[in-house]
This record gives structure tokens, sequence and C-alpha cells, in this order.
């Protein structure tokens, strides 16, 4: 990837950020628009804006790639690519103050790859890290590195770009940031039919095996909705063979785009119980895993992949249900953090994750404890 920060003046501030941190023996929290600062540990260390370094450094529509600076608004990113009739497909969440329009939400390019979060389309085009081609990123040295490229076919770097996606700004500044984009689909179409979970989920995993354009799925409250998006005979096809009742855009768009941003009522819901002692768990589990057998609220995305549970339950008692279903609990939101946000590591995974840490960030600068304690 060739960079074109290096000589912004910005870039220099944030060099020097770094240099004084270094000499003084201080941490940074590197911190957007503050957008996910309710995700991942708590924050800690000297503030860190990313926002002087903003802008799109470079869109080649024909191409479908676009990069740009690590404090560019999200919300500023997607409206150029609107304009020409693209997107980022994996519909990264903006959150921020529900109420607020997204222009102010605050979101921002390097946030949404350092917390690695997509919404409802994840499982149908993949995750931030599927789309990072390439990033450029400022070390716990203060040295600007280069990883990947601006094209598909470009495998230089791929692991160390794409491994920023998720980090938590732990190994470093992401300065910028070059990501794949798709043209937006000639078709979407929302269904829903009633079903309970268990229905649900065989409905889903039938339909994984087939060649339909099943874009976005959502179980709630004894509903299942689905999105079909793709070429209008495609899509027009699937809606016959699937059935249930068409949504008119009018409501399916703003019902995607409140799971998408945690605005709708299910979220809305999990923040009020948040405040009285519940929290809201991400359960990533194998889409055939079955029903687990835990309290609370329960609203299921990604084809079952995805489980959102608002529970009082013990942290334990959940963390063990979604290891014996094959997969692991994140505890998204909380009051009370005392159980540890992420999994559990098991060596080596854990030496991995900070022999990484001490190779990028040796003095452990950036984001202290934001992934895991200690780390």
């Amino acid at each position: 990837m060739t960079t074109t920060i290096s000589n912004d003046p910005a870039l220099q501030l944030l060099v020097d950020r770094v240099h004084t941190a270094r000499a003084a023996g201080a941490q940074l929290c590197i911190r957007g628009g503050g957008s996910k600062d309710f995700y991942g540990e708590a924050l800690q260390g000297e503030l860190l804006d990313t926002r002087v370094l903003e802008g799109i450094s470079s869109y080649e529509p024909t191409e479908l790639v676009v990069t740009a600076r690590c404090g560019t608004s999200l919300a500023e990113l997607e409206a150029v690519l609107a304009s020409k009739g693209q997107c980022l497909p994996f519909e990264p969440p903006h959150f921020g103050e529900p109420a607020a329009p997204l222009k102010v939400r605050g979101a921002t390019v390097g946030g949404m790859v350092a917390a690695g979060l997509s919404g409802p389309s994840r499982a149908a085009v993949g995750s931030v890290r599927d789309f990072v081609l390439g990033a450029t990123l400022l070390n716990g040295n203060g040295d600007v590195l280069t990883f990947g490229g601006q094209v598909m076919k470009n495998v230089a770097g791929y692991d160390v770009s794409r491994l920023l996606a998720g980090s938590l700004g732990t190994l470093g500044v992401i300065l910028e940031v070059s990501l794949k984009v798709v043209p937006i689909a000639p078709a979407t179409l929302t269904l829903r039919l009633e079903m309970n979970q268990a229905t649900a989920l065989d409905k889903l995993n039938t339909w994984a095996g087939q060649p339909l354009p099943l874009n976005a799925s959502a179980w709630w409250d004894g509903n299942l909705i689905v999105r079909l998006r793709g070429a209008l005979a495609a899509v027009q096809a699937a809606r016959a063979q699937l059935g249930g009742e068409v949504v008119q855009p009018e409501f399916a768009g703003p019902f995607w785009e409140g799971l998408r941003h945690h605005d709708d009522e299910f979220f809305i819901g999990a923040r009020a119980a948040i405040a009285t002692g519940a929290a809201l768990w991400r359960l990533s589990l194998p889409q055939t895993a079955p029903p687990l057998n835990l309290s609370g609220e329960l609203m299921i995305e990604w084809g079952g992949a995805q489980r959102w549970l608002c529970s009082a339950a013990p942290a334990a008692l959940i963390r063990d249900a979604a290891a014996k279903a094959g997969g692991h609990a994140t505890l998204f939101a909380s009051a009370d953090k005392s159980a540890g946000v992420f999994a559990p590591l098991r060596s080596p995974l854990d030496r991995i994750h900070r022999e990484l840490k001490k190779s990028f960030d040796p003095m452990g600068l950036f984001n202290p404890g934001r992934l895991y304690p200690g780390l």
C-alpha cells in the first residue's frame, strides 16, 4: 500500500504525541468520535484524538476501492460511496445517540476498523476484515508502517492489515485504510414470517444451503425477518419460494437500520435493562447451534450465528452455554464488566496476542487493557 499521508502536518502531530508519551512513560487512549467507548474494557490513558487526520485520500469507483484517513467521518465516506452507487456491504454500525442523525454521531473510519463490528449483512457478504486491502499504522516506536495494497490481487501484508480489524487500537494508531467497496444491489425485498425460534433456526439453515439471495435475517419475539438482495429476477424468485408477508420499504428500511445502529426496539429495551443490572451479551455460535436454555430477552441474526441476549444470568453460566454450543460469549454492554468483556484466551492464543502487542507496541502505550486486562 502506498500511503498518501506522509506529508500531512496532522500525521506529525500524532507522531510527536507518541514520542512524547514514550519519553514520559505515559499511556495513550486512541479515540475518534467516541461512538464505541462503551465497547471493550475501560478506557485508560491520555486522549489521542485521531480526528485531526481526516479526509478521503483516493477513490476509484471503477476499481471498487477507496482509501480514507482514520479520522474521516464514516457517514461522510458512505455518502460519497452512495453518490457513485456503491457501499460498504458489511454495514458497519455508527452507534452514538439514537436520536441523533448519522452525520453527527461521530463514528470514524479508524474506529470502524479498530472495532471490527459488522451489521445485519455480515453472514452473507463478510466482515470488516474481509474488505480491508491495506493499512498504514503508527506503532509504539513512533514509526509509520504500511501493509497490503489497494487491489485484491496484491497479497503482500494481508495478514497484518486485516489483523487490525477488531484490535481496538491495542497494536497502534490506524492512520489510513484502503477498503474494497461494491455496487449497491439493484433489488431489495424484506419478508416477515411468524414462527418460533427452533423453526426459524431450522429454516435459516435449510435456506443457507440453497442458491438464494438471502442478505440478512433477524428473529425476535416470534417473527423471522429476512432481507433479499441481488438481481431483480433472483429476488422475485426467492420471494415466491420463501413465502411470508412483504414488509414495505418505508418500514423495512428503518428496521434494518435500527438493527445496524442498535436503535431498534430490542436494543432500546436492552439499554433500559442494563440500567437495572442486566447485561447485553453477544453470542457467537455455529449457525447450526440449537436454541440455548438461557433466561432473558433474545434476538438472533446472521442465520443463527449471532445471538443477542439481554440477561441478568451469571456470566459463567452464559459463557459455559456458549462454549458447549461451540462458540463464545462477549459482554457487549454492561454497567459491570468485572466478569471480563471478551472470552478468556487459552494458550497458545494468549501468547500470540501478547507477542503481537509486544512487537507493535513494546512499551504498552496504546489502549492498555482495552481487549484484556494486562494486555
